[in-house]
């Protein structure tokens, strides 16, 4: 490999930068048949997070998008959002302020970032 960057900046090298396994991190489970992961954690609040959610389960009430807004992938499996199903391979990005109600007939993964906490 040729480069002409500072070596010290060169992934893991770089100050700042982060990796985590997702077998590294317990799951915290939020609501029955929901589990979050939290995966990192910026100085802004900002935070990335993997959400699991079990065949049948249903976020108890509704999920605020607060402070700022909320970045989804649907890594495997089916995302409702109390309207519309959402397949693997889709992003969403649910505005700061509106709100849904994350659920799954078949289980899904989720990959989630929150830029603003």
């Amino acid at each position: 490999m040729t480069t002409t960057g500072d070596v010290a900046s060169f992934g893991p090298n770089a100050p700042g930068y982060v990796w985590k396994s997702t077998a590294d991190v317990e799951p915290i489970e939020v609501f029955p048949g929901i589990t979050v992961q939290p995966l990192w954690r910026g100085a802004n609040g900002a935070k990335a997070a993997i959400t699991t959610i079990a065949p049948g389960a249903v976020w108890v009430g509704e999920d605020l998008h607060d402070p700022g807004p909320e970045e989804v992938y649907v890594v495997s499996g089916v995302l409702n959002d109390g309207i519309n199903d959402y397949a693997a391979g889709t992003f969403l990005h649910a505005p700061a302020g509106s709100w849904h109600v994350p659920q799954s007939a078949e289980g899904c993964v989720l990959f989630l970032f929150y830029p603003e906490g």
